[in-house]
């Protein structure tokens, strides 16, 4: 893994990171999904309220991917957990170690921070990655169903 960088993202990284954001979006066949902008990751990853993370990982100084994530809470454990909420390695640098170093990096910070937990959710369709994931010692979840409530479907259970 030589000549792979990972360092903390900063405001200026919006716009990569927007372009990180499509490419998985087309990965996972989602691009028509995409609602971000430049401006919105800027002020909802960057701005003083926020509680998530971004990294930006290198081969020899070019980015070729990203992660974002954030912190949960687990009460069983009583113990803050590491969520890893999008992960994404460009294509062309697919195979080179990257995703494993930023995997790594955000392991080392969920010790570093006392987490019990280290999660993150993977289409079920995404068999690559479901083996690679599995490489590394992750065990699926499988008793667990996520549910999602978003856009207007949100704001009406909101206000009723």
């Amino acid at each position: 893994m030589s000549g792979i960088t990972i360092r903390d993202a900063h405001p200026g990284d919006s716009a990569l990171i927007l372009q990180f954001i499509k490419g998985l979006a087309d990965y996972e066949k989602a691009a028509h999904e995409v609602l971000a902008t430049k401006e919105s990751i800027e002020s909802s990853l960057f701005g003083t309220d926020s509680t998530t993370k971004a990294v930006i990982c290198s081969i020899d100084n070019v980015p070729v991917g990203f992660a974002v994530y954030f912190f949960n809470y687990s009460t069983w454990l009583a113990k803050h957990g590491l969520y890893l909420e999008d992960l994404y390695i460009s294509t062309e640098s697919r195979g080179a170690g990257a995703g494993k170093a930023l995997l790594k990096h955000l392991a080392q910070i969920a010790v570093s921070k006392g987490c019990g937990r280290f999660e993150w959710s993977v289409l079920d369709w995404n068999e690559p990655a479901i083996q690679f994931y599995q490489s590394i010692g992750a065990q699926p979840q499988d008793e667990w169903v996520s549910y999602r409530l978003t856009g207007e479907t949100l704001i009406r259970f909101a206000q009723s």
